[in-house]
């Protein structure tokens, strides 16, 4: 009784305007149902790959010859007074000394290096910086569900479902037992069993089509038998409808500013300084020149003390920028793969559009005969370069879980400048061309599934 009491439901209602009467939500018709907010169309938000302006020429066509005369009039035009591709104000950050990066303040800002390029990742937030939009969703004042709350649901629905496989399959093992009259009755259950047992291949087909709504979980614990089905969530009611628009909202929720800020890794920001030349890096109010800015990152990926003048050929933050400036060259999205035990993971067109295809990492490579020609100096390679069959081992189990390709880069490291072994001229441009990069994608092989 008790069961069949907890899994009642009241269904939720809506109007009839027809016959002025309630008919359950399921029931309703399309037009009386509250219209679903429409999805952003992501691929006129994230059109540009790069925070820059493009102008390219107009599409030939050859049925209409006028379109000769407005190519060769945009050529006249763009010949004699060029178009700007950089924007019109540069972007501004200030440089953290305490997380060793750069935070971005500006609202305009931080949405047009999200929006071109995915650069950087908000401090309150997974990635893209949305803290505002959750904040409206708390307050009832944005309809459309943030990339956290689907997140959320997502391993809920994993979790309720990873529970109810492991209850029937206990239940298949008891009745397997009956039937073969090893037990007369069933066991009795433990209630602090957990989800540690395998699941034959037959059973999980089985339960892969079965329902996972009743069942229920207390304290990290799962708790076997005939449990009630747990109640779905009822949507939203408001008295009013729900407002999308969250910029002109803000006001109305009671919220005075955005606490969250964009934060940019060193290599974002080398790549915007330098390579793009869009962003502008202060300290204090002082902007910082492009070479002191990547001395300054050298510096604080080697953990050398401010009167250090010299950078080494392999310093570790000038191998992951060759990397991500290489990739990124060549239209890939680069991200941090810190999340799967790697550098850098590569997105074809972004985050939002689908998951990573590569993992990256990097690997200091000194093919030189430079790092050869004395027996102390090969020692001291032979030490930077010894990992062992495990190390990849792990590496490469982790991407193969998550349905990623490993590729390592090998970076071949150049001699130094000078004899004390350091590189102590900051051209940028000059100590970039010294370095060459290789892919090596490595894909794990397993017998079953590679016959062919």
């Amino acid at each position: 009784m008790a069961s069949a009491i907890y899994s009642a439901e009241v269904p939720s209602l809506v109007t009839d305007p027809g016959t002025n009467r309630a008919v359950p939500t399921e029931n309703a018709t399309e037009s009386q149902r509250a219209p679903r907010p429409k999805k952003p169309n992501y691929g006129q938000i994230h059109s540009r790959p790069l925070p820059l302006e493009t102008y390219p020429l107009p599409a030939f066509i050859p049925h209409n010859p006028l379109s000769i005369f407005r190519i060769v009039y945009v050529v006249f035009s763009q010949l004699f007074r060029p178009p700007s591709s950089h924007p019109s104000v540069c972007y501004k950050g200030y440089f953290s000394h305490e997380t060793q990066s750069v935070h971005v303040t500006d609202c305009k800002t931080i949405r047009a290096l999200w929006e071109k390029g995915f650069f950087g990742k908000g401090n309150l937030s997974r990635s893209e910086p949305r803290w505002l939009d959750q904040e409206m969703r708390k307050r009832g004042l944005l309809a459309q569900e943030t990339s956290e709350e689907v997140t959320r649901k997502r391993r809920e629905e994993r979790r309720r479902f990873k529970i109810e496989r492991a209850r029937k399959e206990r239940e298949a093992i008891e009745q397997q037992l009956r039937e073969e009259g090893k037990i007369s009755h069933p066991a009795p259950i433990d209630e602090t069993e957990t989800l540690d047992n395998a699941q034959p291949q037959e059973i999980r087909q089985q339960l892969s089509n079965g329902n996972i709504n009743d069942r229920i979980e207390e304290n990290g614990r799962i708790k076997y038998g005939r449990t009630p089905a747990l109640p779905e969530k009822t949507p939203i009611k408001t008295t009013q409808p729900l407002k999308l628009d969250t910029r002109h909202s803000v006001e109305a929720a009671g919220i005075e500013l955005d606490e969250e800020h964009l934060q940019l890794n060193p290599e974002e920001v080398l790549f915007l300084a330098y390579g793009l030349g869009v962003l502008e890096v202060s300290d204090q109010g002082i902007p910082i020149p492009t070479s002191s800015l990547f001395k300054l990152f050298c510096r604080h990926s080697s953990c050398q003390s401010p009167e250090t003048q010299s950078i080494q050929p392999d310093d570790s933050f000038l191998l992951k920028y060759v990397v991500y400036h290489h990739f990124r060259s060549l239209g890939w999205v680069v991200r941090p793969g810190v999340k799967f035990a790697v550098d850098y993971l590569l997105y074809n067109k972004g985050p939002v559009f689908s998951h990573a295809e590569f993992a990256v990492m990097i690997i200091p490579s000194y093919n030189h005969t430079y790092w050869s020609e004395s027996l102390e100096r090969k020692v001291k390679i032979q030490q930077k370069e010894k990992r062992d069959w495990w190390w990849l081992h792990r590496i490469n189990r982790v991407q193969t879980q998550v349905h990623k390709s490993l590729v390592l880069v090998y970076v071949e490291i150049p001699p130094p400048l000078h004899d004390d072994g350091a590189i102590s001229e900051l051209d940028v441009g000059n100590i970039l061309k010294r370095y060459n990069v290789r892919e090596f994608a490595l894909r794990r092989w397993v017998a079953n599934r590679n016959r062919d």
